[in-house]
């Protein structure tokens, strides 16, 4: 495969704890693609990994809870012809899904109270609006 696979920051998916299935894919192929295993399925066991720091691993757990059989992740990839581009595109999956699941959550949004200025001006506007619109009826025509 094409080197290690970041997660986020110096953390990368380790190779030793990821396994590989094989299995026949469905779709274009001709005759090889009855005899080819070019389905592949990734599975990286995220309750027994020691490549990620713990809070990072407890945020995955609890994100990916309904991804997860028995605290192993599944990734899937049977796009192309070829195994090997079925296996850097599983690869490619499984990192982007843990990043994603491991990025702390975003800042909370403080509340912020709109000026009197902006708001006066704003009724303001709007009365405008209803006076022009009822200078349209046909009452004084």
């Amino acid at each position: 495969m094409s080197g290690p696979h970041v997660i986020r920051g110096a953390v990368e998916l380790p190779e030793a704890e990821l396994s590989w299935r094989f299995s026949r894919s469905s779709g274009p192929g001709g005759q090889h693609v009855n005899t080819s295993d070019s389905r592949v399925e990734l599975l990286f066991d995220l309750a027994a990994t020691k490549a990620l720091p713990p809070q990072w691993k407890e945020r995955a757990l609890e994100r990916l809870a309904s991804r997860l059989v028995d605290g192993v992740l599944t990734v899937r990839a049977s796009e192309h012809r070829s195994q090997l581009r079925n296996r850097e595109m599983a690869l490619v999956r499984m990192a982007a899904l843990l990043a994603e699941a491991t990025a702390p959550p975003p800042r909370q949004r403080r509340a912020t109270k709109i000026p009197r200025g902006i708001n006066e001006r704003r009724l303001r506007e709007k009365k405008a609006r209803g006076e022009t619109k009822r200078g349209r009826s046909g009452r004084d025509w």
